[in-house]
């Protein structure tokens, strides 16, 4: 059995979002394309209260992009962005959501952050993700989404981990690219065992 995780294809993380992840809404039509392709597919959602701890506006004397040590390690601090139950929160609204069997919502304890549709920042508190994807016999999972060099790596990492054969899918992917994080976040996944392809390559890997 194979699912698609599609992870965090928002309106903040796309062009003119709090978060804006470089043509993260060019994906869109190439992830709607292979969704039927697969047993089951996911969506991951981050689900920020307003008041949390990632986001910069809520430290003083503190910047976004900065970096501060957490209970958990080190934390980006980001703009504010899927504030809960604001526009920017929702899916891209081309994002064909009716193929999704399940949403997984992410990031929303106000002291951890959550990065991989598995487990959050803390490394121990889990979604649920995994148990979902044993109930559904899932042998093979293939990520896509936003952003590539965060919670695409994350999910792909942890999906590895937990003894899935996983697939990045690369161009159904976008990055920010932050302090040469692509390069970083692609050599981590191929470490990790991930499948680096593209959609050319789902058929023959299915």
């Amino acid at each position: 059995m194979n699912a698609l995780i599609v992870v965090d294809v928002q309106n903040d993380f796309c062009p003119n979002g709090k978060l804006a992840v470089p043509e993260g809404d060019k994906i869109v039509p190439l992830i709607n394309s292979i969704m039927p392709l697969f047993d089951a597919v996911i969506l991951t959602q981050d689900w920020h209260p307003q008041d949390h701890l990632s986001f910069a506006s809520n430290h003083i004397d503190m910047h976004e992009y900065d970096t501060i040590d957490m209970d958990y390690g080190p934390q980006v601090l980001w703009p504010d962005h899927c504030v809960q139950s604001t526009p920017g929160a929702d899916f891209h609204p081309k994002l064909d959501t009716h193929f999704a069997h399940a949403i997984i919502r992410k990031g929303f304890r106000k002291h951890i952050d959550s990065y991989s549709g598995f487990t959050e920042n803390d490394q121990v508190t889990k979604t649920g993700l995994q148990g979902l994807l044993t109930s559904l016999n899932i042998v093979n999972v293939f990520v896509c989404g936003l952003a590539t060099d965060f919670c695409v790596k994350w999910t792909s990492i942890d999906s590895a981990s937990h003894g899935f054969n996983t697939f990045m899918i690369q161009d159904a992917s976008r990055g920010i690219d932050l302090n040469d994080s692509m390069q970083k976040a692609l050599f981590e996944m191929d470490h990790a065992g991930v499948h680096i392809i593209n959609v050319d390559q789902i058929k023959e890997n299915l």
